[in-house]
């Protein structure tokens, strides 16, 4: 039997014309958030440009005290957290081969590809060498025993694992049928190895913080952060998915049939009891860190307060409007979920990178104008690049993945 690939590349058109054609914008230019995101991508590009000109002092409140401060804390500690859906999905579908959510897989291997390629970019931006950020890969300076080295060369392997993943859609696009046979082939290994690079390398975001006992308050500062981190991350991808899958249907709808439009309402279901799952093994993590640390005094402080915020307004909350939500089949119930959700691991992250980082000092760190737009930037940017991608490849429902033989 034949092949039916879908591609976008017509019968007999070469590849640069097809590229070139690629390039050119589709629709309309001036819609709303074309206008509200070009204006912050353009200040954030003149902040980048000033801070390679003139340094980190330029842009940035940064200070031999707190020398991390959003750019890691949100770009990096915070997004990577938000791309743990990739892995969750990817080795429940090609593994485990749960298949009502593979019409899924791809946007969220994409999605996923999209937040390490742009956060690892914006920790360049942090490093007050960048040009040092080679010596990991040409093996100058290895620090093999570095947890940073661990973070760097997993965050390299992890990209290029969810680009092969991902590869099978580039060549549906391209009209690579051969290529396409041997993308797919590799498509396993990719899950696997970028499973395990996930497990890894999440929980070694965490690590990075043991090193700074006695500089992160002790309600957030524990020997578990590895794991915390790495649970977390679980239902912090599943909550993007939510969100992020509830307004592509809703944007790209002409791209999806009425047959995986019907099955996303469920699958979105069967991603809110995975974040219930890992949500509640959060909670119970949370509870013995308290009480094995002895911290239940802290918790009477004005830090106590900001930490039950944390871990109750935003974990138990949500996970108790999840529960609710698949329970009466509500989609705005769990939608409003993962936002919380979403709100209450930004609100982590930063507070064991930034906000509870030193706080026993009298002047805390107070990101700068310049450090907030370039993080609004490359938010904005990314959203960009997954529309662009979303527009002309197949990524979503009935576009995804629909060779057959």
């Amino acid at each position: 039997m034949s092949a039916k690939v879908a591609t976008g590349r017509g019968p007999g058109q070469s590849a640069l014309s097809f590229l070139l054609g690629e390039l050119k914008p589709k629709g309309k230019l001036l819609t709303p958030f074309n206008v509200i995101t070009a204006p912050i991508i353009l200040a954030g590009i003149a902040f980048i440009i000033v801070r390679f000109a003139k340094g980190l002092g330029a842009v940035t409140n940064l200070s031999q005290e707190f020398p991390w401060g959003i750019w890691i804390g949100f770009d990096v500690v915070t997004g990577v957290a938000f791309a743990g859906g990739a892995y969750v999905i990817t080795v429940a579908v090609y593994v485990f081969g749960i298949k009502r959510f593979h019409p899924i897989a791809r946007a969220t291997v994409l999605s996923g590809f999209l937040a390490y390629a742009f956060y690892t970019g914006a920790l360049m931006l942090d490093l007050g060498r960048p040009w040092n950020i080679v010596n990991p890969i040409i093996g100058n300076e290895f620090g093999v025993n570095s947890v940073m080295f661990l973070v760097a060369w997993h965050f390299m392997l992890y990209l290029m694992a969810e680009f092969v993943e991902f590869s099978p859609a580039i060549t549906e696009w391209l009209g690579l049928k051969k290529v396409r046979r041997i993308a797919s082939g590799l498509t396993l290994g990719a899950v696997i190895l970028g499973f395990t690079l996930s497990f890894l390398h999440q929980s070694g975001l965490g690590a990075l913080f043991l090193l700074a006992k006695g500089k992160i308050h002790p309600l957030w500062y524990s020997e578990f952060l590895p794991v915390q981190f790495l649970v977390s991350s679980v239902f912090a991808g599943m909550s993007m998915m939510i969100v992020e899958g509830s307004i592509s249907h809703r944007v790209f709808k002409h791209r999806v049939d009425a047959e995986h439009g019907a099955a996303h309402r469920d699958i979105l279901f069967g991603v809110a009891k995975i974040a219930v799952g890992a949500m509640f093994a959060y909670l119970g993590m949370q509870g013995i860190v308290v009480i094995h640390g002895a911290h239940a005094g802290d918790l009477a402080t004005g830090w106590g307060a900001w930490w039950l915020l944390e871990v109750v307004g935003f974990v138990a909350v949500p996970m108790l409007v999840f529960a609710a939500g698949i329970r009466r089949r509500s989609v705005p119930t769990i939608v409003t979920a993962s936002v919380l959700t979403g709100l209450g691991i930004i609100l982590n992250r930063l507070n064991v990178s930034v906000i509870a980082f030193k706080w026993y000092e009298p002047h805390h760190y107070v990101p700068a104008i310049g450090e907030y737009v370039v993080t609004a930037a490359v938010i904005c940017a990314e959203i960009w690049a997954f529309r662009w991608i979303v527009l002309r490849m197949p990524v979503l429902g009935r576009d995804a993945g629909e060779v057959r033989e």
